[in-house]
């Protein structure tokens, strides 16, 4: 009898653009205090690519590291998928034009719109693909340049969001890895929080983030609510057997809520919006990384990735690192 196969994490990196714009910068950008920003947010910085600098180049520079740290050449790689919802290009995707610098040729190459549920809605894919004995190893990366979106005018919004990669690279292995990844989607929702212009709409101006803030704060709590319920029921786990919660970093508030409904302190919560703010796709596997490096999450433990963003999609992947 052929033994079970998982996806496992074999390796994380990240990646941060070199300019820091802080809270105080924006103040002289828009009528807005680092107190209003903080409290609100929790947000204190973001990072901001520079000119020139793309999505696929923040990705690029996250997978070199993820690779490095799984000890896996770019050859070995099976197929590549980059979620962003910020491509360099229309057409070919950004995953293609990673892949061509990785020097990874022939591997299957997409990339995955899911807005900031973009890194999970790729992990669950990569992990089908695993599991299907398809690919024995996946390079799985969240990117983007959301500022290149960002209405600087708009104090609402334009406070919020950064740019940053995040990658991973799972492989086939008989030891435990993820356990399930549950994804879910609601369009009927998209005018509470989306960029209203695209390719076949026939408008060439640059598309602007809007928002509907407290709305889209009253539905993502209810989601991640859902969601962490059903990726702990269909595993027969408790909230109690999880050693970490490692969430979409989009606002303080939400983290909070999300880990008090797990009765979680949030010492077992990894937070990284303080420094990077929301960078949409990236943010769970910048997190990831971040808390791998240093030190806080280690092998054999258990943890809870989720997230929530425009569509509305949203959803989690419980794995054992």
């Amino acid at each position: 009898m052929s033994k079970r196969i998982y996806s496992r994490i074999a390796g994380t990196g990240s990646y941060l653009p070199e300019k820091v714009l802080t809270n105080d910068d924006l103040t002289k950008i828009v009528d807005t205090s680092d107190e209003w920003i903080q409290s609100r947010t929790g947000i204190r910085e973001r990072h901001i690519a520079a000119e020139g600098e793309t999505t696929g180049d923040l990705g690029y520079n996250a997978a070199l590291r993820a690779l490095e740290a799984a000890g896996i050449e770019p050859s070995q790689l099976d197929m590549i998928i980059v979620g962003t919802t910020t491509p360099d290009l229309i057409f070919p995707s950004t995953a293609c034009l990673i892949q061509a610098r990785l020097g990874a040729a022939g591997a299957a190459a997409f990339d995955v719109n899911a807005a900031c549920s973009g890194f999970l809605f790729a992990l669950s894919t990569a992990d089908k693909f695993i599991r299907s004995g398809d690919a024995r190893h996946v390079l799985v990366i969240g990117a983007e340049t959301l500022t290149r979106i960002v209405d600087w005018s708009d104090r609402t919004t334009c406070v919020l969001f950064g740019d940053g990669a995040g990658a991973v690279v799972l492989k086939a292995d008989e030891e435990t890895g993820i356990l399930s990844t549950h994804l879910h989607a609601d369009g009927s929702k998209k005018e509470l929080l989306w960029n209203p212009i695209g390719v076949s709409t026939g408008l060439d101006q640059p598309g602007k983030i809007l928002m509907k803030g407290n709305d889209v704060f009253k539905y993502a709590v209810k989601a991640l609510d859902s969601v962490v319920d059903e990726a702990l029921h269909a595993n027969g786990l408790d909230k109690s057997d999880l050693d970490w919660l490692i969430p979409h970093q989009a606002n303080l508030r939400i983290i909070e809520a999300t880990a008090r409904r797990l009765d979680m302190p949030m010492e077992q919560v990894i937070v990284t919006v303080d420094k990077h703010g929301n960078t949409s796709s990236g943010s769970v596997p910048l997190a990831l990384d971040a808390a791998i490096r240093s030190g806080r999450v280690g092998r054999g433990q258990l943890l809870l990735l989720e997230a929530f963003g425009g569509g509305f999609t949203w959803g989690s992947a419980l794995l054992r690192y």
